[in-house]
């Protein structure tokens, strides 16, 4: 069984990942992750390029801080006005094994971009535990 490591192995394309563009409302996020049901999503800007990610605490936040829970206010604020309080960090297709290993440790997908910084999909943290059980012959739980 060949267990080398290829970051296209593990890549889940754009097309078929779900991600907001930096100028959606408040709104639009919300009924995207109601949709859904992730509970962190890739920003992108309007040219393909990875902004951040927003998760549902961020929105939750905002909501109660600046909207105070008023839905007419959520349709007009755009989420690139939203405070993050942590950002999932992407890697570069040129990443190392080591690189996605340990980034996914802290994170339960990496977003992954191409050399002009364009979002291209994600790395999921299952897909890589499936790697390794597969590279160190383990068998699944």
């Amino acid at each position: 069984m060949d267990t080398t490591f290829n970051i296209f192995d593990f890549l889940t394309p754009k097309g078929m990942t779900q991600f907001i563009d930096e100028r959606a409302t408040v709104r639009q996020a919300l009924e995207k992750f109601d949709a859904h049901k992730f509970s962190v999503v890739p920003v992108i800007d309007k040219d393909g390029n990875y902004i951040n990610t927003i998760a549902e605490g961020d929105l939750l936040r905002f909501i109660k801080n600046e909207c105070h829970f008023d839905i007419k206010v959520a349709e007009t604020k755009t989420i690139d006005t939203i405070e993050r309080y942590r950002s999932y960090e992407a890697l570069s297709i040129n990443c190392s094994e080591k690189e996605v290993l340990k980034l996914s440790l802290s994170q339960n997908f990496i977003p992954l971009i191409d050399d002009r910084n364009k979002f291209i999909g994600i790395v999921k943290r299952s897909d890589i535990i499936s790697f390794l059980l597969k590279k160190y012959r383990l068998n699944y739980i």
